[in-house]
This record gives structure tokens, C-alpha cells and sequence, in this order.
């Protein structure tokens, strides 16, 4: 079955609202394996619902749609679906009820309004609301559904969870498994030239990489009868992946780069501080997004100044007059003198030059400086960042991390 997703609401259209509920339909439908290859986003006009429609079922076989149902005037997606079919309006009593309780527990007056919610188009599925006052509702004419769901994404969830899978089972044609694995520290051009092969040859399950943020993801997907035969299916690609990207790959799923990197800490029973210059503070603040962090987190501080990294972390004032503060010299006493001050096992440190001004010839805007104390011996990288001020210290706080990383699986 193909289905389509029609998010409705003039907030929406005009930036106001972020869209997450289409992401999430995305998502779940997929995972029951129903096709969405369409989504668009409407005003709460009537003409333009009835337009929508038309052009979704040229393409599809069942619209969801999010938003406009409530008690107001401009709510009109049941009306307009109830339109689309021909079908007339009719009250749900169980609705009208729940939503008067809905009201009453929180002092509120039943308007004539409100029972606008508890009107559906004949024949209808209500699925009624456990977490707000707009029930939802399934219509089916000709082979064709239009689902309506509410807009606030926590009564869109639970009314999904709790309603629609049990209603759309029958609909289902197998399921899509999907693995996500997640690449840090080569490009989505490199990443995809070592799997070039894979990604050309594919069939069932498919592989395919995007790029997010400062790492890149590949998704393989596999279409089966059952969640275990899909898993059976990605199994044999997903090894070949890995053997091929190795290290690389951080980790799988929902996962976070910090969140491994602590995971390793913590197991290994290492303790760390951070000294930054560039990254003001951002590697700390991404470390410790992550609980029990303090288990291993000693100490971060941000030396931004020549004479803080003196006073504070005993760097050397020929080594930031001989080589500059940014320079892997001064990293690698950045490193070692926060590791020092605050008796960690690791010390982690950054400096460079974010920009937009600052840059020279010989050091420009987006060189970066890392440094790394480690079991009692110091080392130092340096890169080259691009983009604007906040992608270079978010690109040097996630290569310091990384590497972090890297080191800490080898011992």
C-alpha cells in the first residue's frame, strides 16, 4: 500500500511550526511497511483541502493527515475528507462524551464549538483522543483512506500507537527493517567511494548514506515478512560495511558520538578534563549531555586567552611566542597541563582559529589545533575546518571527540 502524508496548518506553511510529525510518520509507517513517497503541507483552506486530496490519490492509495481538528471555524480536515467521499457528517456520542470529561477535569466550559470534534463523516473509524479533545478518525470509499490525526505531536503519537497500527495491520504487506549505522571522520564522498560497490549493486536490502551534521549515516533497509527474516537479510551487508570502514564506524541506531566516546571511558575506567581555546566550552558541553558522565569528567576549562593557558595550564610563554597559540606545541601542553591540574588519566585539549577574522597567511581561518594527553605520553593533530564560525568549532569539537575515540579502543 502506498500512502501519503498531508500536514495541514497555516503555522506550518509560514515556518512556525516545525514539522515533526510528518518525520515521525515517516518513519513508523515504513516500519510496517507502507510506502510514503509523498508529503505536502496545506493551509486550513477548504478549497485547497479538496485539491490536496485529489492530487494525494493520484499517487496513493491512503492520506494521513495531521492537524485541524479542533473546535475552531478554520479547523476543517474531518469536513473536508467527509467532502471528498460525499459522505455526511455524522455525531459520535462515545466522543462528545470523553471530550466533555477531557473539558470538566480542568474547569473548562463545553461549548457548542466543542462538539464540532465529535462530528465525523459516516461510516467512519473514530480513534478517540486519551490525551486531548480531538478524536481522529479513519473513511474509506473506493479503495482509498484518508486518515485524520490531530496536530499536537504527543496526541498524534498515542492516538497512532494506541489506534491507527491496530486499524492499519490489515493494510500491511510485510515490514521494512531497518540498521542505521553511523560514520565520524571521513566525508560522505569517501565514505560512499569505499562502498561504492555495495551501493550499485544493491537490491533487497538497499544501502543508502546521507550526510548529518559533522558525521555521515547509512541506512540498510530490507524488505521481508517478518522483523527477524529482515535482520537475517541486512546481516551479511552490514558485516561487509563494517569490515570495510572499520573504526570509522562509531556506532548504530539512535546512538551519539559523545555517547559511545563516554561509554569507552566509563568501561575502561579512565578519567578526563578538557582545556579549550576554539570550541569555547562545546566539547565539555556535548560530554556531558550524557548521564553518569561525572564518573569520568573531572574538570573543563575554556583558556581562550594567551595568559589564561599560562596561568591556568602551565603552558610554557616561549612555546605561544615561539609557535603561537595555535599550534600544536601549545595543544600539546594545553593537554598535558589540564591533565596534570586536575590528576585525570587523559587530558583533551583545542585551539584555533574559528574566524570569521583572525586568520593569517600562515595560520588562516579554520585552522585547528588538537591536543592529547594519554597514559602518560602527548601527541597533537592539526586540520584544516571550512565553513562559517559555528561549523568550525562544532567540526573541531566532534574531531576532538573522535579522536578520543580512536584512542581509547586501543587500550
Amino acid at each position: 500500500m502506498k500512502a501519503e502524508i498531508l500536514s495541514v496548518g497555516t503555522e506550518l506553511l509560514l515556518g512556525d511550526i516545525v514539522n515533526t510529525n510528518a518525520q515521525y510518520l515517516s518513519k513508523r509507517l515504513a516500519e510496517m511497511g507502507i510506502l510514503v513517497y509523498h508529503q505536502s503541507v496545506v493551509g486550513d483552506n477548504p478549497q485547497r483541502l479538496q485539491e490536496a486530496f485529489a492530487e494525494a490519490f493520484k499517487r496513493s492509495d491512503m492520506v494521513v493527515t495531521t492537524g485541524g481538528l479542533g473546535p475552531t471555524k478554520d479547523d476543517l480536515t474531518k469536513e473536508a475528507a467527509a467532502t471528498y467521499f460525499n459522505k455526511k457528517l455524522t455525531l459520535d456520542s462515545e466522543a462528545f462524551r470523553q471530550i466533555q470529561a477531557h473539558l470538566s477535569r480542568g474547569n473548562r466550559v463545553v461549548t457548542e464549538a466543542h462538539k464540532k470534534q465529535a462530528l465525523f463523516p459516516e461510516g467512519a473509524v473514530v480513534f478517540y483522543n486519551e490525551v486531548g479533545t480531538a478524536p481522529g478518525c479513519a473513511t474509506e470509499k473506493d479503495h482509498k483512506i484518508i486518515i485524520n490525526l490531530p496536530g499536537p505531536p504527543d496526541e498524534m503519537t498515542h492516538m497512532f500507537e494506541k489506534a491507527v497500527v491496530p486499524y492499519l495491520a490489515k493494510y500491511q504487506d510485510g515490514v521494512l527493517v531497518s540498521k542505521v549505522l553511523r560514520i565520524v571522520g571521513i566525508g560522505e564522498a569517501s565514505m560512499a567511494q569505499r562502498v561504492d560497490d555495495i551501493i550499485s549493486q544493491q537490491g533487497n536490502p538497499t544501502v543508502a548514506p546521507y550526510a548529518k551534521d559533522s558525521e555521515v549515516i547509512l541506512r540498510i533497509t530490507a524488505r521481508a515478512g517478518s522483523r527477524e527474516e529482515g535482520e537475517n537479510l541486512i546481516a551479511p551487508m552490514e558485516a561487509t560495511i563494517r569490515e570495510r570502514l572499520g573504526e570509522d564506524i562509531y556506532g548504530e541506531g539512535d546512538t551519539s558520538l559523545e555517547g559511545e566516546t563516554v561509554k569507552l571511558l566509563l568501561n575502561k575506567k579512565q578519567t578526563l578534563a578538557v582545556a579549550e581555546s576554539c570550541t569555547g566550552g562545546l566539547v565539555a558541553s556535548l560530554l556531558v549531555n550524557y548521564p553518569g558522565i561525572s564518573a569520568a569528567f573531572m574538570e573543563g576549562l575554556v583558556t581562550y586567552s594567551n595568559e589564561a593557558k599560562i596561568r591556568a595550564l602551565r603552558v610554557n610563554p616561549e612555546t605561544i611566542e615561539k609557535f603561537g597559540a595555535v599550534s600544536e606545541e601549545t595543544a600539546r601542553e594545553m593537554a598535558e597541563g589540564i591533565a596534570r591540574r586536575a590528576g585525570t588519566d587523559i587530558g583533551l585539549s583545542t585551539t584555533g582559529v574559528a574566524g570569521p577574522e583572525g586568520g593569517t597567511p600562515e595560520k588562516p581561518v579554520g585552522l585547528v589545533c588538537l591536543g592529547l594527553y594519554l597514559k602518560g605520553e602527548v601527541r597533537s593533530k592539526q586540520m584544516s575546518l571550512t565553513g562559517n564560525r559555528n561549523h568550525v568549532r562544532s567540526k573541531a569539537a566532534t574531531a576532538a571527540i573522535d579522536w578520543l575515540r580512536r584512542e581509547l579502543g586501543r587500550i
